[in-house]
């Protein structure tokens, strides 16, 4: 029970933190967040969201223009960087050029006054953790860019921080080396329980490795839950069209009720969805299904929603087929098909009818135009 409660403890607290650089427009708007202890958090969203300035607020290199940063309990806000114990890395891994990856490694132990014996115990627990015990005397221009940010992993850890805070720092590498370490650093993390605070504006690499995810938008978080919830169960349009692929519907509510809603498109087709907001008849709405919910010909009584729609193109891409459908309107509908043969006969410009369940498909209301 201790140990429950201990790692459902809130480990680090944002209250009513505001960034502004020109006292006008805001980098991060009044965020009040909790970390549990142990957690793999992840803050997610587009380029100017918001995400690296609060990591930043946290890590001490930057100041909260209002609001309190706390860590353990502490408030951390005008504490130097320093003095907060909190590995930090980054996407260009800042090793010491000049420095082996044994050096590198104890640098961060040295400054803190650590015993030789200590150290080298430390150094060699570490050097077995990010498997790179072979290269312990090579420098950094002598590793690839894989191994380099292992090497700034395993130095962001030697000193056990009571937090590690990563700022895209699989950014700088290729895919197959971008997901290599996507696994390690999960390893990583299952093995300490450290708590792990992490960038990205990449979402297969924030689906793949989170425990929870932050989506970042205009200096706010839009919205704070598991991967699967944000993924299967999208708070807003934003989180819609950010998180994966996704197809939005514009529409007028026809009615609402106990969370489902029925909608008219401009085209006339009904279509039947969860809601998520406040739906009053007759106001606009976005319909959101993502593609992979699609189905190519349904069966009759399958599918809540049925529409006739047009195939414009399909693209072959191995493990799944892309079908692009026109819409009465002009507009597109994309689906994905994990078995080409469902495409039978079909060809391009022919008639079909595609569907889906109201299960899988949220509304919205839709956005002011400002």
């Amino acid at each position: 029970m201790q140990l429950e409660a201990e790692r459902d403890a809130d480990h680090v607290e944002f209250r009513a933190v505001s960034k502004t650089y020109d006292g006008r427009s805001y980098s991060v708007r009044e965020l009040d967040l909790a970390v549990k202890k142990n957690e793999f958090l992840t803050f997610l969203g587009p380029s100017g969201s918001g995400k690296t300035t609060s990591l930043m607020m946290l890590a001490g290199f930057e100041a909260p223009s209002s609001g309190d940063i706390l860590i353990a309990g502490k408030p951390v806000t005008h504490t130097a960087p320093h003095k907060r114990n909190i590995g930090v890395v980054f996407q260009n891994y800042a090793l010491f050029p000049h420095m082996t990856v044994t050096e590198n490694l104890a640098f961060p132990l040295t400054v803190r006054n650590y015993s030789r014996s200590d150290i080298g115990q430390k150094v060699d627990k570490a050097l077995d953790m990010v498997r790179l015990r072979n290269f312990a005397e090579r420098r950094p221009a002598q590793l690839s860019g894989g191994q380099q940010q292992r090497v700034a992993l395993a130095r962001a850890l030697i000193f056990d921080p009571v937090l590690v805070l990563m700022d895209e720092p699989l950014g700088a590498l290729d895919k197959y080396l971008r997901e290599k370490l996507q696994y390690e650093i999960k390893r990583i993390h299952s093995e300490l329980g450290v708590t792990i605070i992490y960038v990205t504006h990449d979402q297969s690499e924030a689906l793949t490795m989170s425990d929870r995810i932050a989506v970042f938008d205009e200096g706010r978080i839009q919205q704070l839950a598991t991967p699967a919830d944000i993924y299967e169960r999208p708070a807003s349009p934003f989180v819609a069209g950010f998180i994966g692929e996704n197809n939005l519907i514009d529409a007028t509510v026809l009615e609402g009720v106990a969370g489902h809603s029925v909608h008219r498109s401009g085209w006339g087709a009904v279509l039947r969805a969860q809601n998520q907001g406040t739906l009053p008849s007759g106001t606009q709405s976005l319909v959101s299904v993502r593609p992979e919910k699609i189905t190519l010909v349904p069966q009759p009584g399958t599918c809540d929603t049925m529409l006739q729609v047009r195939l414009d193109q399909y693209m072959y891409h191995g493990d799944h087929q892309r079908v692009m459908f026109k819409l009465p309107d002009g507009g597109t509908l994309l689906c994905k098909i994990d078995d080409a043969s469902r495409l039978g006969t079909l060809s391009v410009g022919d008639d079909v009818i595609v569907g889906w369940k109201s299960e899988d498909c949220f509304a919205y209301p839709a956005p002011r135009v400002s």
